[in-house]
């Protein structure tokens, strides 16, 4: 059943009242007048219109009759039907004999625009459910229990299609075009034409889009994804694009770990802003092993992990040692492709890799004491 507010019934009489100079009225299914061109009639009940309502039909009143009716003026009261449910009364003030054929036309019109307006709504409590499963589907830790699968059939969304998750989000001042107005154009290319991308606003400022993981139908390819995020930047302005940061997760065979793949998304994103700002899109490829590694930041055992690292930093003041390490981790331990690249002899790299080696209390030549001064390096930059 649907029911009409003050709202539709005062937008009704406005459009309908540009067709014909007579004042409009908008009853409801009890008679009271919820819209009037004479705003002093609002509120009160139209006998009119319970008559109209009662016996299904178009009811007229001429002067005479319309003096022992309550609330009522000379006029024509026409039903109002959505989905063959009377749902109130128009009525058009005047003599019935002049307002004949202006009746159907009204009733029309007005019936339309409670058919669009009520269209609107579904569309509009369609997208929020839609909106909302995306948000628990990203929290579902791995596991889709029934009332997922059951609410993904109603939406008609098959929840075991391979996907995986991106992240948008707007940076920058909010005096300039609203974070807001960015994410409307930028949801708008995401959905049309629609690619079979579920995307939802997990914030004011952020964008959550679950894309098919195969665009070729068969296999996860990340480089023709990164090519849909460049081409989804070229068609935004300039100023927009400039405000906006992109990451991409890691794609998880199975379906159910879609929030795994959102939370690589988001950890992609931090770090990609981290370490290069002036960038706009990152990539979970790019930045595998410190997203892997960023779990163990708020752990003991990262904890452990960096103290060599720490201590590094604490006593080299100018720097000097920390270049050092991280040209000698650049080439991989190899100590003269090292010295060349920071233009010094073999035997002051010796003396500054024996001097690193005391402070930390790490073996350099050995394959673990450089795999922790190197994850100590990650986790602290």
């Amino acid at each position: 059943m649907y029911f009409l507010d003050t709202t539709l019934a005062q937008q009704i009489v406005e459009r309908t009242m540009k067709i014909i100079v007579h004042n409009i009225n908008v009853m409801n299914a009890q008679g009271v007048i919820l819209g009037s061109g004479d705003p002093h009639r609002v509120g009160s009940t139209h006998e009119g219109a319970l008559l109209a309502i009662s016996q299904n039909r178009t009811v007229e009143i001429n002067a005479a009759s319309a003096n022992t009716l309550h609330g009522v003026k000379a006029g024509i009261n026409l039903p109002l039907h959505y989905k063959g449910e009377i749902i109130g009364v128009i009525g058009i003030t005047g003599e019935p004999d002049t307002l004949n054929n202006y009746g159907e036309l009204l009733k029309m019109t007005a019936e339309l625009i409670v058919e669009q307006a009520n269209s609107l709504e579904l569309a509009q409590w369609q997208y929020r459910q839609k909106e909302e499963f995306i948000l628990q589907l990203i929290k579902s830790k791995g596991v889709f229990n029934c009332h997922l699968r059951d609410w993904s059939s109603q939406l008609g969304i098959d929840i075991d299609a391979p996907r995986v998750a991106a992240v948008i989000q707007v940076q920058g001042d909010k005096d300039q075009i609203s974070a807001n107005s960015i994410l409307k154009m930028v949801l708008n290319l995401l959905e049309n034409p629609s690619r079979g991308n579920l995307v939802a606003m997990t914030s004011m400022t952020e964008l959550v889009i679950l894309k098919p993981a195969f665009l070729n139908g068969k296999q996860w390819e990340p480089h023709p994804e990164s090519e849909r995020i460049d081409q989804l930047l070229s068609r935004l302005p300039k100023e927009m694009t400039a405000r906006l940061k992109i990451s991409l997760g890691h794609f998880f065979t199975k379906p159910t770990n879609i929030s795994r793949s959102y939370q690589t998304a988001k950890e992609t994103l931090a770090l990609g802003i981290q370490l290069h700002p002036e960038q706009n899109k990152y990539l979970y490829d790019d930045y595998s092993l410190r997203v892997l590694l960023s779990a163990l930041k708020d752990d003991w055992r990262g904890e452990e992990l960096i103290t060599p690292y720490q201590a590094l930093l604490q006593a080299d003041k100018k720097g000097q040692l920390n270049k050092t390490l991280a040209a000698y981790l650049a080439h991989f331990g190899d100590q003269q492709m090292c010295a060349n690249a920071l233009f010094i002899h073999r035997n002051t790299l010796r003396y500054r890799l024996d001097k690193i080696q005391k402070i930390t209390g790490v073996n350099v030549q050995q394959l673990d004491g450089v795999l922790q001064l190197y994850i100590g390096q990650m986790l602290t930059s």
